[in-house]
């Protein structure tokens, strides 16, 4: 049997720049380069963010800063404008330091006071490349494990014993992310997009990139399991995890993966023995369900999280699939 034409992923969104402003998005990422950093680590770092906006959602924007506000000069010779001084920067999400040669030579102990302000007020600091001095100098990675360039490892330990250097290329789930600067930064943005919006949206983003991730353990197996889905089928899967809480009508869906309705519940009945409407519904109460089990939020609160406007209906979903009412679980969850 010959195999199926496969045409090539769909940009849900071409006519629109995937390029929010901060405060237009779900995330802002603050980057602050260093004089002489790594333009492919920049590039690296952000494009990941850009094409996950192409899938019909503001999730990310971004904003560049430097120590003066000037335009900063990578390591090729390239000189890339900024939005802000870093030292206006009070709080942020995430504020991420690209750096590569001489990653310390002209920031201030003024920098590195900001750094520990936005960790004080709850934010992330984290850095590639060789970033990872600026953040040990200002005293931020003392409890946990660091991810560098392989070769800046040996100074890194000389003056560093305390801190402990992974053999990974990056490491995002702790309070300072950091990680070996170049693809590393792909590989970390994908990370973030798999964990807050379902392996799908990052499998199509590293699609997208033409990006082949390093994976492992169960994360490994899922993205194994997207990779033999028909890509139109893939492509619906992403869109409805980025629309969790939004929610888009199944034949809005189908016009973003270039499909008839016949044709995508076709696909969906063959893989998962669901349609998508079936399927969709699935991924948004299995969701209310990790936001009850793991936090402290209301019923109500989950529901509207999930796109729910009538509580009648989520409920009695919601005990259909798992067999108990949603506060039930929302009382484990408090417990």
């Amino acid at each position: 049997m010959t195999e199926p034409i496969v045409h090539p992923w769909p940009y849900p969104r071409p006519d629109l720049p995937p390029v929010p402003a901060p405060g237009e998005a779900e995330h802002t990422v603050d980057v602050w380069l260093v004089p002489k950093f790594s333009m492919l680590t920049l590039f690296c770092l952000l494009e990941p963010l850009r094409v996950a906006n192409r899938f019909g959602r503001e999730l990310f924007a971004w904003r560049l800063l430097s120590s003066s506000g000037e335009p900063v000069v990578a390591s090729n010779g390239v000189r890339i404008e900024v939005d802000d001084r870093l030292s206006l920067l009070e709080c942020s999400e995430l504020l991420m330091v690209v750096s590569s040669y001489e990653a310390e030579a002209r920031v201030t102990a003024g920098d590195r006071a900001v750094l520990r302000q936005i960790t004080a007020f709850g934010g992330r600091v984290g850095g590639l490349d060789t970033a990872p001095f600026i953040l040990a100098r200002a005293g931020l990675l003392d409890q946990q494990p660091v991810a560098l360039h392989w070769e800046s490892v040996p100074a890194f330990r000389e003056e560093f014993a305390q801190i402990e250097v992974s053999q990974a290329d990056f490491i995002f789930d702790q309070p300072c992310p950091t990680g070996s600067g170049g693809a590393a930064g792909i590989d970390m943005m994908l990370q973030w997009i798999e964990r807050d919006y379902g392996p799908a949206l990052a499998e199509a983003v590293s699609r997208q990139l033409v990006h082949q991730r390093a994976a492992e353990g169960e994360l490994h197996k899922a993205r194994e399991r997207l990779a033999h889905l028909p890509r139109a089928v893939a492509s619906a899967l992403a869109i409805m995890e980025a629309h969790l809480g939004q929610t888009l009508p199944i034949p809005e869906i189908c016009r973003l993966v270039g499909q008839s309705q016949r044709q995508l519940t076709r696909q969906f009945q063959a893989q998962f023995g669901e349609t998508p409407k079936q399927c969709y519904l699935g991924m948004r109460l299995d969701q209310a369900r990790r936001i009850l089990t793991d936090s402290r939020c209301q019923v109500t609160e989950a529901a509207l999280a999930t796109g729910f406007t009538h509580l009648a209906h989520f409920s009695r979903a919601y005990q259909a699939r798992f067999g108990e009412r949603p506060s039930v679980t929302a009382g484990r969850g408090l417990g």
